[in-house]
Order: C-alpha cells, then sequence, then structure tokens
C-alpha cells in the first residue's frame, strides 16, 4: 500500500472535508493548515503524495511545493483559488503534478490524487511479470501482454487499461468513471457510459472464468476477483 497523502489546506472545513474522501478511499492522511508545519511533515512522515493549498497563512505554498519536489519528488495535486492562467503554469513549472482550483469536486480530486500515485509507483522498481489466480493470469506490464492459462490475450488499448487498473488492486471495486480516468484521463467527458461494453468485450476474451476475473459489484462497478500471487 502506498503511504499517507499529506493535505495542507489553510481553511478547516476544506481540510477536513478533502480528509475525509481520502480516508473513504482506503488513503491514510495527515493534515496541517500551516506551511511551517507541512514543511516538517514531509520530513517525518514521508507522504507518498501531497495536496497542497498555495494562499497559506505563515509561508507561500509554492515554498512547501519547492521542498516537496527537492530531493523527495513526492508527487504533489496543487488545490488553490488561484484560477488564473499564469499561476497555473508557475505551479507546473515549478513541479506540481496536477492543479485544481476552487470550487471542486472532492471525488474528482481522489481520483486526482490516485492518479498521481498511480505515476509515480508506476515507475519503482517492481517485478515486470505480476501473476493473479496462482499464475493463470499473467500480466507484463513492460511488454504490454497480458496471458491466461499461457496464451497472449489480443486485448484493445482500452481493454488492456481496464484489466490494468483492476489488476492494480485486487479485490478493489472501481467505479466506472475511476475506470475512464485511468483509461483515458478526464477530457473524455461522457466515456463513462461507454465503459461496460468494453468491459463485455475484455470478458469475452477472458473465456469461461470471466465473471470471476472481473466481478460485477451491482450499482457501483467493477473488480478483480482473482488474488494477486504471493
Amino acid at each position: 500500500m502506498a503511504g499517507p497523502v499529506l493535505v495542507v489546506e489553510d481553511d478547516r472545513e476544506l481540510r477536513d472535508l478533502v480528509r475525509r474522501y481520502l480516508e473513504r478511499a482506503g488513503h491514510a492522511v495527515y493534515t496541517t493548515g500551516s506551511g511551517a508545519e507541512a514543511l516538517r511533515l514531509l520530513d517525518t512522515t514521508n507522504p507518498a503524495a501531497l495536496v497542497l493549498d498555495l494562499g497559506l497563512p505563515d509561508i507561500d505554498g509554492l515554498e512547501v511545493l519547492a521542498a516537496a519536489r527537492d530531493g523527495r519528488e513526492v508527487p504533489v495535486v496543487v488545490l488553490t483559488a488561484r484560477s488564473a492562467v499564469e499561476d497555473r503554469i508557475d505551479g507546473l513549472r515549478r513541479g506540481a503534478d496536477d492543479y485544481v482550483t476552487k470550487p471542486f469536486s472532492p471525488t474528482e480530486l481522489v481520483l486526482r490524487v490516485e492518479a498521481v500515485l498511480h505515476r509515480s509507483q508506476g515507475t519503482s522498481a517492481e517485478p515486470a511479470v505480476t501473476g493473479f489466480g496462482s499464475g493463470r493470469l499473467r500480466v507484463d506490464e513492460d511488454r504490454h501482454e497480458a496471458r491466461l492459462d499461457g496464451a497472449v490475450l489480443d486485448l484493445t488499448p482500452t481493454e488492456w487499461g481496464v484489466l490494468i487498473a483492476l489488476c492494480s488492486a485486487p479485490g478493489r471495486v472501481f467505479s466506472r468513471y475511476e475506470l475512464v480516468n485511468r483509461v483515458r484521463g478526464y477530457e473524455f467527458a461522457g466515456y463513462e457510459r461507454t465503459i461496460d461494453s468494453h468491459v463485455k468485450n475484455l470478458r469475452h476474451k477472458l473465456g469461461p472464468d470471466a465473471a470471476q476475473i472481473v466481478e460485477t459489484v451491482l450499482g457501483v462497478g467493477y473488480r478483480l476477483g482473482w488474488s494477486r500471487d504471493g
């Protein structure tokens, strides 16, 4: 499991709101409304990601952003009321991985945090091939290849993306919106309505055990039914 998420936001109600949504998504969370305290927490909590308000009462949030990138490479989602294009460009140039302006959707913010976590973890030194279901399903992300019972699965880019998303957390339920985010990105408005057809096609290629491999959770979404080996 990834390390904690550090939320730095001077508005207490907003800070608590973000914390609750992140915790509901299964993340450990540290919070503070102080830039100075944020610098201390960066050293003591080793966060996996940082949600950062730039408008802090004691020091400029850009100083915290610089500290998060200097020698730590902590992925940062900037959360701010500074909506001008120049401010966004400045934040991104200084190393922010994503930029969310207020007002915002807490659910979307959680998904953006998970997206930067997914990207950062994708660069870690992990085995290239991962097995599921006692080795029956094997996924090689480096080679962009999935095999079931030794046979290569001929997957479209979207089907591959859905499978990889589900394999990233076996047993965890992914909503259709989350799968769209992982596979296509936020700019594909309305794509959520078509994700079911891609899951159907993926299951067709997975054969007789498809419903056990990609399980439907009614009213919520989908999950990988097979456990990761080892």
